[in-house]
């Protein structure tokens, strides 16, 4: 092609030769080529042999890239690479994201060919290597949009990663910038690991290989195997403290860590405690949460009896986000303590956030960072349906949150509405660990949140795309040691609690937590494991065997847990906690938190690549020991709620008509500083009424400016009108209220040309209705599932992702309209057909 010049330059290099002297002549090589007027270089590891090695692809790539950056010449060279290596989604988002502009995954196409010859595939080879490629495409977008970004171009190069395990000096020069928090090895070990590879390779012809005997316990080593499971089942069904002893010494085992707490040991005190005077298993277990397992993920006897265990024992069970049973919230055995909302979709009701002692917003997910949840079409049976308030047999996807919380200014505003719809819960926020989450968990403080989740990268329910599971994420014990010491530093440790969740598996893991800042602890795998789960990491395909992971009736009818089993794993876990800490010579766990100083790091001999591994970032926390590094009640955020027009104006107006339920009708003037106006008043209408009260029994005659979240959450029997215009959110969540918002009077401009409301109104209404005399902004009824509205235009992305209720839109839409619209129905007043244009 005109204005193009290619040179291939190799990636191999003589077996012996130190990698780092392959990599500088890799760097010359391609020097040498710009020098010669190459403005394409591909770097190419064809032609393997006996004697020829290839650097590894991605250090290849990544090295050239960073050289030629150093040498001011990345922009007049565009570097591709032809190599045998890269075979997942993640190998190629690598590759793009540290610098080629294409790859050639020759080996692939070999491979495929292979298989079609041999009978194992039964395609065409064209047709094959499409389905590969548009598979890798697909996947590679997939992580791009987890992250927010829209085009390949904005990817490459952006090095969007951390790396886990490789040693300063190597990022510094061949991945620079890279976040890399633990150390690890270095060009030595990468070689070293390549030379025995490549050795083992040419050992012996393939063909004259004798095969190897597969033996129980061959294969990837996990935490959780046959061994761990079984003896986790005894223990808990049993109720046998002893077995469980030897479940933890094999998730324990020092010789063989798994884990960056693997590599941390305790200094013991010179005087230890007798257990007699450390806290008591009853208060311990009172900081233990199950974690955000959705009833829909997991089976409706699984969901209830996770519920019944952690009530029974004081501990709080997580209702993982897509709503409830209704007849469940009002049972105190069966209700889930706390409710999780995500962004204030799938089911949230006024009457499902009254129910709640926590609400948790989910702002990502450890074990899928940068993804809601993800329920497959298969596992959308009509009673989880009704349930979500969605419609059967089609996929439930939350976006990423950054699709519906754009700014720290939206978390807000959502935790305060949160707040007025249940004064009396804790509003909490997960967060994932991440480089960075400490910046972001100071700012969740700030906009009043009581609980702040770190959630590790370990664990999930399995029903998710290997992108979402693998190479994404991080360990708990990075972002929690940062949160802890960001929110020390910034004077707001003391205003929340911290949480920690991500495959905790024994008393030790729960010590480690809490000496690096936790004070509540999440479970989720174990419980599910002592309750039968037999991890067949099939969650996703609804063929659970043991009734755990799926909807189908017959199925479930194989579930043998019992709330006794939870109740027995959380007492193991406190009592082996309370041997710790007496050890340690600490009397409580309050005592504990933060307490890292009493952590060392242990080096196992059998593992050398263990002492590579730096974990002074993880314990070097200068506040050790010291006041005002945990939570206290005292410095609990304020929100104000007495001096909101509810509390003030509306319930005290009321009276007696409040709980006798006798209709009344009331003034209200508003301004744009009221936010979520009849929230509060809605919250104890849910409670004393429930739903019962007719339509219009209280109705407000509001006049002026709505705030954000007028009318959030509004239940059966509230009626707002507004003569005015209203800011964003207005009816969130909507719940059986109706809203009527109208131009003042008098108005000379032509409502059905004029912006009335703002943006992102109804958003995840679920019943209800909304007449608006005018204009609305963009995102209008997104989530709605139920409720009714009548409006003079829209914006765009206009009822996106409804699954139920009634739009009519009398004027022109936005572009993007009913987009992921898989249920209710939209009339639109097409005047100028453009609708579909």
């Amino acid at each position: 092609q005109p204005g193009f010049r290619v040179e291939t330059v190799s990636m191999l290099y003589y077996k012996n030769t130190s990698l780092e002297q392959a990599l500088d002549h890799l760097a010359l090589s391609v020097d040498r080529a710009w020098r010669e007027g190459a403005n394409v270089i591909v770097l190419s590891d064809r032609g393997v042999d006996e004697n020829h090695v290839a650097i590894p692809s991605l250090l290849a790539v990544s090295s050239i890239e960073q050289h030629l950056i150093r040498t001011k010449k990345r922009t007049a060279v565009s570097i591709l690479v032809e190599t045998a290596e890269p075979r997942d989604v993640h190998h190629f988002a690598t590759l793009l994201g540290y610098g080629a502009r294409a790859v050639n995954p020759y080996l692939v196409e070999e491979t495929i060919v292979d298989l079609i010859e041999s009978g194992k595939l039964d395609k065409d080879f064209h047709t094959a290597v499409a389905d590969y490629n548009s598979a890798v495409l697909h996947g590679i977008v997939k992580i791009a949009a987890k992250m927010g970004i829209s085009t390949l171009q904005s990817y490459q190069s952006a090095q969007i990663f951390e790396a886990v395990g490789i040693r300063k000096d190597v990022i510094d020069r061949h991945f620079t910038n890279t976040v890399s928090r633990v150390g690890g090895i270095g060009l030595e070990e990468i070689g070293a690991m390549v030379d025995r590879n490549h050795s083992k390779a040419f050992e012996a012809p393939l063909d004259e290989a004798p095969p190897s005997p597969k033996r129980p316990g061959d294969g990837e080593d996990h935490l959780f195997n046959p061994q761990t499971i079984r003896l986790l089942r005894q223990a808990t069904h049993e109720g046998n403290y002893e077995v469980f002893r030897q479940y933890t010494a094999m998730v324990d085992d020092e010789t063989r860590p798994h884990t960056l707490r693997g590599l941390l040991d305790f200094q013991y005190a010179a005087q230890p405690l007798s257990l007699d005077e450390v806290e008591s298993v009853d208060s311990i277990v009172k900081r233990f949460k199950t974690g955000a397992m959705s009833y829909g993920s997991i089976s409706q006897e699984a969901h209830e009896c996770l519920a019944r265990a952690m009530n029974m024992l004081g501990g709080k069970s997580n209702s993982g986000e897509g709503g409830e049973e209704p007849d469940r919230l009002h049972d105190p055995e069966r209700n889930s303590a706390i409710k999780q909302v995500a962004s204030g979709r799938f089911g949230v009701t006024s009457e499902y956030l009254v129910s709640a002692q926590e609400i948790q917003i989910k702002m990502a997910q450890g074990a899928k960072p940068g993804e809601g949840g993800h329920l497959p079409a298969k596992k959308v049976y009509p009673w989880i349906a009704k349930c979500r308030h969605s419609t059967p047999g089609v996929t439930l996807i939350s976006p990423p949150p950054h699709h519906d919380i754009y700014s720290i200014e939206d978390l807000a505003q959502l935790i305060y509405d949160l707040k007025c719809a249940n004064r009396q819960a804790s509003i909490s926020v997960k967060l994932v660990s991440e480089a960075g989450v400490g910046t972001v968990a100071a700012g969740v403080a700030k906009a009043g949140a009581q609980v702040v989740l770190i959630s590790g990268y370990d664990g999930g329910t399995g029903a998710a795309a290997r992108t979402s599971i693998h190479n994404a994420g991080l360990p708990w014990e990075l972002g929690l040691s940062e949160a802890h010491q960001t929110l020390i530093q910034n004077g707001l440790r003391t205003r929340v609690m911290l949480e920690v969740d991500g495959k905790l598996m024994s008393g030790r893991d729960v010590a480690i937590a809490c000496m690096l800042g936790a004070e509540e602890f999440g479970f989720a795998t174990a419980p599910l494991v002592a309750l039968g789960c037999v991890m067949m990491r099939v969650c996703n395909l609804d063929t659970c065997p043991v009734g755990v992971a799926t909807q189908n009736p017959e199925l479930r009818k194989r579930f043998k847990g019992k709330p006794e089993y939870v109740v027995n794993f959380m007492r193991f876990i406190a009592q082996e906690l309370r041997e710790y800490m007496a050890k340690l010579g600490v009397h409580t766990v309050d005592e504990l938190v933060g307490r890292s100083d009493l952590l060392t790091i242990h080096t196992p001999a059998a593992n050398p690549r263990a002492a590579t591994v730096d974990l002074s970032a993880i314990l070097r926390n200068p506040y050790s020991g010291q006041p005002d590094q945990r939570f206290n009640p005292a410095d609990i955020y304020d929100f104000h709620l007495e001096n909101t027009v509810d509390l003030k104006i509306l319930e005290p107006t009321l009276g007696d008509a409040l709980p006798e339920g006798r209709p009344m009708v009331l003034p209200l003037p508003v301004s744009s500083t009221d936010r979520a106006v009849g929230t509060i008043l809605g919250s104890d209408i849910t409670r004393l009424h429930g739903n019962s009260l007719p339509e219009d029994t209280f109705l407000i005659r509001c006049r002026g400016g709505g705030g954000q979240s007028f009318g959030a959450f509004l239940p059966a029997g509230v009626t707002l009108e507004l003569e005015g215009d209203a800011n964003d959110y207005l009816g969130k969540g909507l719940s059986g209220g109706k809203l009527v918002v109208y131009p003042p009077r008098g108005s000379r401009f032509d409502p059905a040309e004029n912006i009335l409301v703002g943006n992102v109104v109804l958003y995840g209404a679920t019943s209800g209705k909304a007449f608006l005399n005018g204009v609305a902004g963009e995102r209008f009824c997104v989530r709605n599932s139920g409720a009714t509205a009548v409006v003079e235009g829209v914006g765009d992305h206009g009822c996106e992702y409804m699954t139920g209720g009634r739009v009519v839109i009398l004027g022109p839409t936005g572009k993007n309209f009913a987009a992921g619209m898989s249920g209710g129905v939209a009339y639109v007043l097409d005047e100028k057909r453009d609708l579909y244009l």
